[in-house]
């Protein structure tokens, strides 16, 4: 009983909270209603968390939204990546981030 060792501490899991979950995921169902994305995928690890968004399931993602809180105090914890890998948008707030996906979203409703 004197061989008491403690266990080994995990690192801290990023993860979005209740709002910005449900921002992305009110998105997320606009665009699958208006049949451009199919299907999503949710990372979350000890440096990021990922919302991946696919216009079919077996392909690469069409958008990644990326939180990374220790990008903060620099550029912003908030990345829209692209297709082919290339950041489109980054800033300090969910909303600006997305905005790029709002337009996209109100052309397709308009066509």
């Amino acid at each position: 009983m004197d061989n008491v060792h403690p266990l080994p501490r995990r690192a801290l899991q990023i993860a979005f909270d209740r709002l910005e979950m449900n921002r992305i995921l009110d998105l997320y169902g606009r665009m699958v209603a208006a049949g451009h994305w199919r299907d999503y995928a949710i990372d979350l690890g000890a440096d990021a968390a990922v919302f991946s968004a696919f216009r079919r399931a077996a392909e690469r993602p069409e958008i990644r939204i990326e939180k990374r809180p220790q990008l903060r105090h620099r550029q912003g914890m908030w990345a829209l990546v692209g297709e082919a890998g290339i950041t489109l948008k980054r800033g300090h707030d969910l909303a600006n981030v997305l905005a790029p996906l709002e337009r996209r979203l109100l052309k397709l409703v308009q066509a």
